[in-house]
């Protein structure tokens, strides 16, 4: 089993640039692919992007590519996600998420979720 906990949220101007973090805790890091989600207010959760057990694959919701960018630091224990260019609409609480099997852009695909960070962009 592995615990996460996220950090990192704020409140940011639009334009303006975050990174949150996710560390990890419990079972080898690098047993997992990683991803964020994220859930705004009345919406369902949703993918945002996702990176492979070594780091060397990723992908990204079509919302947030070429804006956002995941990583991973397997000996910290951590992964991130680098928002530049955050628009209003990127606000949400964001969630990390640990799969034992497989980076997929699926909800019931992780089995391991923290507890969230707020992000607010305002405009």
């Amino acid at each position: 089993q592995v615990h996460l906990v996220e950090s990192g949220g704020g409140l940011v101007q639009a334009g303006g640039s975050l990174r949150l973090s996710c560390a990890a805790s419990g079972r080898t890091f690098s047993s997992y692919a990683m991803g964020w989600f994220r859930q705004a207010p009345g919406k369902e959760r949703e993918f945002v992007a996702a990176i492979s057990w070594g780091g060397g694959g990723s992908y990204y919701a079509d919302s947030v590519k070429g804006r956002f960018t995941i990583s991973r630091d397997n000996a910290k224990n951590e992964v991130y996600l680098q928002m530049n260019s955050l628009k209003p609409e990127d606000t949400a609480s964001y969630y990390c998420a640990a799969s034992e099997s497989t980076y997929g852009n699926t909800y019931d695909e992780y089995d391991y979720w923290g507890q969230g960070t707020q992000v607010t962009v305002s405009s």
